[in-house]
């Protein structure tokens, strides 16, 4: 049996998080392990996969709350099949092209705006003559209108 169970260094050794990283995904109810009678943690290979999961969701932006939700619509009892994960990575194609046109807008902001030395939106005549972002709201408004 022991040799289906990974221990929570294999784990973390595995999927490249820290082992309280692991610690802290099992207790906001990411990751599941069986209790050895020395209450030892040992994790189900397919927890590699739900850790892979969450660095990739990390990586497009999702919040520990959005990642929590999603992983709650899988199964526990089995691996997740392509049927649970294509489910679960419907709506992202949408979030990833938001991320990329931010990602494009705030690259060609770089270019112009930094690489002028004045480093302030508030007096820049180029991005923001007379302050006229001010009228728009808070926050980076040109780059969140792109």
């Amino acid at each position: 049996m022991v040799d289906n169970f990974l221990t929570i260094g294999e784990v973390a050794q595995r999927s490249g998080f820290a082992a309280s990283a692991v610690r802290f995904y099992e207790r906001e109810g990411l990751v599941h392990a069986e209790r050895t009678d020395g209450n030892q943690r040992l994790f189900r290979r397919d927890v590699l996969r739900r850790l892979a999961f969450v660095r990739i969701a990390q990586r497009v932006g999702l919040n520990l709350e959005e990642i929590v939700s999603a992983l709650s619509d899988l199964p526990i009892d089995r691996a997740p099949n392509a049927r649970d994960w294509q489910r679960l990575t419907q709506g992202w194609r949408e979030r990833i092209d938001e991320r990329i046109s931010l990602l494009e807008a705030l690259r060609g902001g770089l270019n112009k705006c930094i690489g002028c030395g004045c480093l302030s939106l508030r007096t820049c005549a180029l991005a923001n003559p007379a302050d006229e972002a001010a009228r728009l709201g808070s926050g980076p408004q040109y780059l969140m209108r792109n």
